[in-house]
């Protein structure tokens, strides 16, 4: 019988994982006191019918509970939102978020896409909660995408360069 292995470290396992590029969300949601959001980069489309998206929670964000429990809206931020990326994942930043007039679910503005949902299922993740949402509307614009790797943002182009770095 094989000797069982150790686990990696938490910080082997996310100094891996930063190798692998992601897009970058905002994931909003209303509260008493007004709209909310997180960043996430750990989000992705799981099935066409029915429409189900994933993200991944971390238990100890205060978004947690409101997202498994109430609709929500994955926001997928384009190049030039880098400062809203920074300004949700709780950095200083000079960027004001501008909220969608007559959105159903607290979204951005000016988002490069958005997908709002109604949580469908919930599943444990270890220190994340796996949270499905069914979607029930969406919506995009023409850019470049905001994208993460290596502890730092980039964008995607359509060119034939792929990837441009921002910093």
């Amino acid at each position: 019988m094989p000797e069982a292995l150790a686990p990696p470290s938490p910080g082997a396992l996310r100094a891996c994982m930063s190798r692998f590029a992601t897009g970058v969300t905002v994931v909003s949601y209303a509260t008493d006191s007004g709209p909310r959001g997180a960043t996430m980069n750990s989000f992705t489309s799981v099935s066409a019918e029915p429409p189900l998206v994933l993200v991944s929670v971390a238990r100890r964000a205060r978004c947690h509970d409101q997202l498994a429990d109430g609709p929500f809206c994955v926001n997928i931020l384009g190049a030039e939102q880098e400062q809203l990326a920074r300004l949700f994942a709780g950095a200083r930043s000079a960027a004001e978020p501008r909220w969608a007039k007559g959105a159903r679910v607290p979204r951005l503005a000016d988002p490069l896409a958005w997908v709002e949902c109604e949580p469908w299922r919930a599943y444990d993740g270890g220190d994340h909660t796996l949270v499905l949402g069914r979607v029930t509307d969406l919506g995009h614009r023409d850019g470049d995408a905001l994208t993460y790797a290596w502890s730092r943002f980039a964008s995607t182009t359509e060119s034939t360069d792929g990837i441009e770095h921002l910093f």
